[in-house]
């Protein structure tokens, strides 16, 4: 048995006033009921506050690990939409230009029916209309004529067979102004518009991230 010496630590003074007391104190041996049933609270209270101080830490350590993980996990996450979006949309523009060319090869004078309609009053003072196609057989020049006058043109309407010109393109003419029309040049304008919108959505418009030289 390892025996403790006594440390006789009270301090006097010349005097013989006690200038330091003693910081010994005898261990008490002995506890009342009611003595013991505080240090026994006092011990549950103690070891729940350390339990809730641990399961907080944990709580923080979870909480911390989550948002590193979710960081690391944002650009491909970022990465994955953006392609989603763009094979969305190449999905999109290939089914709308097969659906457009079906319809063209089935009505190709619809384009330039409703562009009749749509430039009535610009050409309706003009004294000549000069429509130029590919492929505009007699049926189709009459079909023109018909749309021009039902818009309200009580011009001449000239006809120009321009072999060069893709099914369902055409050129209009007249005193003040021409318009033009050609299904792969506007599909090809619709594909660059599409590829700047999802290329600024990604936050780098100035490099388009779609190639849709085939739509």
């Amino acid at each position: 048995m390892n025996a403790k010496p006594f440390t006789f630590d009270t301090e006097f003074d010349a005097d013989g006033e006690v200038v330091r007391p003693s910081q010994w104190r005898p261990v008490k041996r002995s506890f009342l009921p009611a003595e013991v049933d505080a240090l026994v609270a006092q011990a549950r209270l103690e070891a729940r506050e350390q339990a809730l101080a641990e399961v907080e830490h944990l709580r923080a350590l979870a909480l911390s690990q989550i948002a590193q993980a979710a960081g690391a996990a944002l650009p491909t996450l970022k990465a994955v939409a953006q392609a989603h979006r763009e094979q969305s949309a190449d999905l999109a523009l290939q089914a709308g230009r097969a659906i457009a060319g079906a319809a063209l090869d089935r009505f190709p004078q619809a384009p330039l029916k409703a562009a009749l309609e749509l430039l009535a009053q610009e050409v309706d003072a003009s004294p000549r209309l000069v429509v130029r196609g590919a492929g505009l057989d007699e049926t189709a020049r009459a079909m023109i004529a018909q749309a021009a006058a039902d818009s309200g043109f009580t011009g001449a309407v000239a006809f120009r067979d321009e072999a060069g010109l893709a099914p369902a393109a055409f050129q209009l003419e007249w005193a003040d102004g021409r318009a033009d029309y050609d299904p792969e040049e506007a599909a090809r304008r619709v594909g660059e518009a599409l590829s700047a919108a999802l290329a600024a959505e990604a936050g780098h418009a100035e490099n388009p991230v779609l190639d849709r030289s085939d739509v």
